[in-house]
């Protein structure tokens, strides 16, 4: 039989935020998979732990994913794996560990603790039903895909939470507020350590502020959704500088047929399809 892969949250900031079970993994475990040895060992200096270790982490998560489950998990040995800081797999190699396991039938678990976008979250006081996470945004060589996450987040209307890193802060705020345009945002830094900071602004005041001061910290960036009726409100700004009928051939263009466009365009310019019917028929 194999062993099992444990995906375990460890502290943000704190060393105080871990669970009784994580603590209780990393010591009956066989193996911890490390994001930072040097930097994992001070926590299990803390708690006692003397598990051995192997680094895995984002320049090798690929091959040394493999050795693991080869030298270890399929030899029926448990293996931890533990990020820097927060839950494995959430913008980290452990996501690359842990669909190689599920692929090759190995028991996956993951055990809940610190996370630092939820943490961010709960603390900014934006709407937290809906919302969606981005992670670090693509780096500038995937030009492409980088301009697509902006593009979206234009018209997105959850909350969307970033994370970034200080020397890029300054460039990615300056980005983010071309892309949306003024929103309101809350920046997180140092999260459970002693000089924690959740901040609201404008986005506009961000990029000031950030201008005049030197970013220092991990940062977790909280963006409030587009307004839902803003964004009616100028689309049907944009629809009413077209006549019905030019109105009508932008949907009829894509394909959609004739009755179902006079639903759309009575739909965007919030008035009968009657209204709609009459108006074409007076042209």
């Amino acid at each position: 039989m194999s062993g099992t892969l444990y995906l375990c949250a460890t502290p943000i900031g704190n060393l105080e935020d871990i669970t009784l079970r994580v603590v209780h993994t990393l010591k009956s475990v066989d193996l911890i998979a490390a994001e930072d040895t040097r930097n994992t060992r001070k926590l299990l200096n803390h708690y006692d732990i003397h598990t051995p270790m192997t680094s895995y982490h984002e320049h090798n998560k690929y091959e040394k994913a493999d050795e693991i489950i080869r030298t270890a998990l399929l030899q029926g040995r448990d293996v931890a794996c533990v990020s820097d800081a927060g839950t494995p797999a959430i913008s980290d190699p452990g996501e690359v560990l842990a669909a190689k396991c599920i692929e090759q039938g190995i028991r996956v678990t993951s055990l809940p603790g610190a996370c630092a976008l939820i943490t961010a979250l709960t603390m900014s006081g934006m709407p937290a039903r809906r919302f969606c996470f981005e992670g670090f945004l693509p780096p500038r060589e995937d030009k492409r895909e980088r301009t697509r996450v902006l593009e979206r987040l234009s018209e997105e209307e959850r909350t969307t939470i970033f994370y970034e890193a200080p020397h890029k802060l300054r460039a990615t705020l300056k980005e983010l507020y071309a892309a949306a345009g003024e929103r309101k945002i809350t920046i997180c830094r140092e999260l459970t350590k002693k000089y924690e900071e959740a901040v609201p602004m404008m986005l506009s005041e961000a990029v000031s502020f950030y201008d005049e001061h030197d970013p220092r910290g991990e940062y977790v960036l909280v963006i409030a959704g587009r307004d839902p009726e803003e964004k009616k409100a100028r689309d049907r700004a944009r629809w009413q500088r077209m006549s019905v009928e030019e109105h009508m051939a932008y949907y009829e263009n894509q394909g959609v047929p004739h009755k179902e466009a006079m639903k759309k365009v009575a739909a965007d310019r919030g008035v009968s399809k009657r209204e709609i019917y009459s108006a074409l028929l007076s042209q």
